[in-house]
């Protein structure tokens, strides 16, 4: 059977300084999806990084006392602990600043240039220093602040390099016309349709010289515009080349088959780096997931705004899976999610502590009690235990068909409704009562088996999403890492099996208490 290959990559955080769990939730996302698709048995080439260039990270380096480098060195350092906290699993950690992406980068700069789509000329308009983002009158709404980020803008004038991006409007055109997919959700797509492809596009200052922290061009005034060079680290990373020949990750992953990156740099994903690669006569990523924010108390996650929640310090309080099932159960496909610490806190022992603990810890202890860890499949199924079979069932291709469609929300909302299900069926199967009658000894048997087997097929399902909590399930029923294939087995795998191990706590409950030592709250 021929190989299925998969390249998702993330956009590279910005070593401006530490990244909030906003930032981190969008690596959470991918490495679900990266994981999801390694199950279903796909070779999968993950990518993050950190994007290293730009007059923001040169300020806050110079404010730091540090070079530009011995700053980014820092702070991507900074931002692999902080990935490591929330089992990140990627296979390629890509820095703008690697001397073989500055070299190729510098390379595109100047054969975009020779074949006459760079040209020099002078850029006046605004700029918006944290975005890194030029903007024209046009672009600008009366408040005149940056249309992404809501800071003051500077009118600037020097001379630039510019990219001839006014001659991919029609193919750019065509492209959201042919591939209504090629970005999701369909209102990012109608944002770009309506704001920038109808009302026709201008070329792109793609150089500054007013600041020399960014890859060089042929020019020695001129530095390449932050985002050219940092889009290209979705091929350099694979060890693309603009001269001779790249190596077999290029040929093997590329086009990238999924970019998942924030809704608000849709802009440069979808309109700028399209028409880069047709510039260099490369294929188009298949697709780019912008997803919308997860917003803490009012609005956006700001240091002004002094709402900004750390990843280390959820870690800290909530434990590493909890942080990645809390923070992809607050974010819904299209919208954005809301949240507070006081909200993740109810979630957490609700749908962690109690839905999901207490299940797997009450079934494993009467398991032990009542049977001495022995799994018994039981008499013939009764109408109530063919139910809650059958909703294992059609919960695997549903969550399946949830995930491959970026609805993480969505699936784990639809596992927690069986959770909740399998709880209730504790409730009106009465094993406690069961094992008080000998003659129903068979009963009680094949309860427990019916808890255990959904129990199965929940571990299963979540590999991707909490897999310590995943492995530590499996490994108390003595399956170990599972193939997705198994969730539909509800069970046939735990017959006849001798537990051995105690039933852990898989999440104790917590009080405000928990927070307020982390937290102001």
């Amino acid at each position: 059977m021929e190989q299925k290959n998969f390249y998702i990559t993330t956009s590279i955080l910005y070593t401006s300084g530490q990244p909030h769990i906003g930032n981190i939730y969008e690596i959470i996302l991918a490495d679900v999806l990266a994981r999801f698709k390694r199950f279903e048995g796909y070779q999968v080439r993950f990518q993050t990084g950190t994007d290293e260039h730009g007059l923001k990270i040169k300020q806050n380096a110079e404010a730091a006392g540090l070079s530009p480098q011995d700053f980014c060195d820092q702070i991507a350092a900074n931002i692999q602990q902080t990935l490591k906290l929330v089992n990140i699993d990627y296979d390629h950690f890509q820095r703008t600043t690697d001397a073989d992406h500055e070299r190729v980068v510098s390379a595109i700069f100047k054969r975009m240039y020779e074949q006459g789509d760079i040209y020099k000329s002078v850029y006046e308009g605004w700029y918006c220093v944290p975005c890194e983002s030029f903007f024209t009158d046009s672009q600008l709404e009366e408040s005149g602040v940056c249309p992404d980020c809501g800071r003051e803008l500077h009118r600037e004038k020097e001379e630039s390099y510019f990219f001839r991006l006014s001659n991919y409007g029609e193919k750019l055109q065509q492209l959201f016309a042919e591939q209504p997919d090629f970005l999701v959700p369909g209102l990012n797509r109608n944002e770009m349709i309506k704001n920038f492809l109808e009302p026709g596009l201008n070329d792109l200052a793609v150089s500054r010289r007013s600041f020399d922290w960014g890859v060089k061009t042929f020019d020695p005034d001129h530095v390449i515009y932050v985002w050219l060079d940092a889009l290209f680290n979705y091929l350099t990373g694979l060890g693309y080349e603009v001269e001779g020949e790249s190596n077999d990750l290029v040929q093997k992953f590329w086009p990238a088959d999924l970019h998942v990156i924030g809704k608000d740099i849709a802009r440069f994903h979808t309109i700028y780096w399209p028409a880069f690669l047709m510039s260099m006569d490369l294929p188009l990523p298949k697709q780019v997931y912008a997803h919308p924010w997860l917003l803490f108390g009012e609005g956006k996650m700001s240091k002004s705004r002094g709402n900004v929640i750390y990843t280390d310090d959820l870690v800290k309080v909530f434990g590493c899976d909890a942080v990645r099932y809390l923070t992809l159960r607050e974010m819904p496909y299209d919208r954005d999610g809301h949240a507070s610490l006081e909200s993740l806190l109810e979630r957490y022992n609700t749908d962690l502590a109690n839905v999901f603990g207490n299940l797997f810890k009450r079934t494993l202890s009467m398991l032990q009690q009542y049977r001495n860890a022995e799994v018994r499949p039981g008499r013939a199924e009764s109408e109530l235990d063919l139910e809650i079979k059958q909703m294992a069932l059609d919960l695997v291709p549903a969550f399946k068909a949830k995930v491959d469609s970026y609805h993480l929300q969505e699936a784990l909302a639809l596992l927690w409704t069986y959770l909740r299900r399998l709880n209730k069926y504790i409730d009106e199967s009465e094993p406690w009562v069961l094992a008080k009658d000998p003659e129903r000894s068979e009963d009680l048997d094949r309860v427990l088996f019916t808890l255990l087997s959904g129990i199965q097929t929940a571990a299963i399902l979540l590999q991707a999403f909490m897999p310590e909590t995943a492995a530590t399930i499996l490994a108390a029923l003595e399956l170990g890492e599972t193939d997705y294939a198994v969730a539909t087995d509800f069970g046939h795998k735990l017959a006849g099996k001798q537990l051995t191990s105690e039933a852990p706590t898989l999440f104790q409950r917590l009080k405000p208490a928990d927070l307020e030592a982390h937290f102001k709250v």
